[in-house]
């Protein structure tokens, strides 16, 4: 976990990100993997300034966070039935807030798991699935509205500053050509190709950092808007009502479900790259300078050639 706290410059967000939770668990595998796969959930709320905690509810692990009014919200995927998804991977979230001494307090903030019931109408929120940035965002209108977000962050700002690199240019709309074929461009690869680029000339791991940013942020990055991507293309997919329409859709939540995975996965790799420091060139002696060759040794006559003489 020292990853998560300690290979962050001082500075470097816009907000001191919350602590990690202060108990025994925090040192086991067990703990930080269940740590891992909900960092798209408690990072975004940590930056924020709140402070989170892994815990087992009903039937599943559940994320707790704790609010400056002693309330807390419980965000995890359906109990009720248990969820056969993997933990920080859900069918859909549900959020809520409680008070351990007002239980009047209680409130659904958040509501994306399916409804099960044959011919009840699906929540609003029920196509968002399990992805993290719609929730994050109810979480964020809510709590500011009851004014317990201790930190806001505002839409147009990161909590990751970047350094003074030139910014992308934002795809343009696809254009066609005068060809017959009329080849469509490909302005979102080569958007990617050009961030790329960048990456291989950047000079500092500091600039490698802010491009892995752009793509590893757990709400606005590339990964993350890549899953919202397939998810939605599943649900296009469904408006068919066709059987190989509905197999789409279950191939393209899949590939949604893999992107959230890597996202997990490598939810420190920009820290790590960020820590990282360019090797020290070894310091130039100056050579000493060569002692000049040493004359031929003086061959001196034997005894015997000197008493022929």
């Amino acid at each position: 976990m020292a990853a998560d706290e300690e290979s962050t410059p001082h500075g470097r967000r816009a907000a001191p990100i919350a602590p990690l939770p202060d108990h025994r668990n925090v040192d086991t595998p067990w703990w930080q993997e269940l740590w891992r796969r909900h960092a798209h959930i408690t990072t975004p709320l940590r930056e924020r300034g709140l402070e989170c905690d892994i815990e087992f509810g009903l039937s599943t692990y559940i994320v707790r966070v704790s609010l400056p009014d002693d309330s807390f919200l419980i965000i995890s995927p359906p109990q009720e039935p248990s969820s056969e998804r993997p933990p920080g991977n859900p069918e859909g979230w549900v959020a809520t807030r409680e008070h351990p001494d007002d239980q009047t307090a209680f409130e659904v903030v958040y509501d994306s798991a399916p409804f099960d019931t044959p011919g009840a109408p699906q929540r609003s929120k029920a196509r968002h699935g399990g992805s993290a940035q719609p929730l994050i965002k109810a979480i964020d209108q809510h709590l500011s509205q009851l004014g317990l977000l201790p930190h806001p962050v505002s839409p147009t700002a990161t909590p990751h500053p970047l350094p003074a690199t030139p910014t992308l240019q934002p795809p343009k709309a696809p254009v066609l050509s005068d060809t017959a074929d009329r080849t469509l461009v490909y302005v979102y690869g080569d958007a990617l190709r050009d961030l790329t680029d960048r990456l291989n000339g950047a000079e500092s791991h500091a600039d490698a950092a802010a491009l892995l940013h752009q793509i590893l942020e757990p709400t606005d990055g590339l990964l993350a808007q890549l899953g919202e991507f397939f998810e939605a293309a599943g649900e296009k997919a469904k408006e068919a009502e066709e059987d190989d329409g509905f197999d789409l859709s279950y191939d393209l939540a899949d590939a949604a479900a893999e992107i959230r995975s890597l996202q997990e996965v490598l939810h420190v790799a920009e820290d790590r790259m960020r820590a990282l420091t360019p090797p020290v060139p070894a310091l130039q002696h100056p050579s000493t300078p060569a002692r000049p060759p040493s004359p031929p040794a003086r061959v001196l006559p034997s005894a015997q050639a000197r008493h022929t003489r």
